[in-house]
């Protein structure tokens, strides 16, 4: 009776490969690994006296926009909406070789019914980013004010 020759040893060879191959891409070195966080609040200045008191309060769903530039000139855009503390944040992992440099923060809009006006004199914030992995760079509060300011206020 004849038999098939076996292709056993072709198999196993290919298997031999395979983790030989898996075994050296995990061995390669990658690239570093860095990773930066943008993050700010957003109030109602109930007053509209540029200063955070106790009438203020904090406005859930606001729109920033920030803009980031990095190492390597790619143009970053990141669209954030405020939480219901009022705060808002960007964050992105990424090569250090590729990191941010420098970026901008900049208000869009407020949904509040009453506070929808800015409330400050600039409209964004320009900031260098030379924070190490893993740590934040904290943007100062943008403010809105309301249209009419309640008489308590005067």
């Amino acid at each position: 009776m004849a038999t098939a020759a076996c292709p056993l040893p072709h198999r196993s060879l290919l298997l031999l490969h395979l983790a030989l191959l898996a075994f050296l891409l995990a061995a390669a070195p990658a690239a570093q690994a860095w990773t930066g966080e943008i993050r700010g609040r957003v109030v109602c200045d109930v007053c509209a006296d540029s200063a955070i008191g106790p009438e203020d309060h904090v406005l859930e769903g606001a729109e920033v926009a920030v803009l980031c530039i990095t190492k390597s000139g790619e143009v970053i855009n990141y669209q954030a909406f405020t939480n219901y503390k009022g705060v808002y944040s960007v964050a992105e992992t990424m090569p250090e070789s590729d990191r941010w440099d420098s970026c901008l923060a900049r208000p869009i809009s407020s949904f509040h019914q009453h506070c929808t006006r800015r409330g400050d004199a600039h409209s964004g914030v320009k900031f260098t980013y030379n924070k190490q992995s893993g740590s934040s760079h904290n943007v100062k509060t943008f403010l809105y004010k309301p249209a009419n300011v309640p008489l308590y206020c005067s």
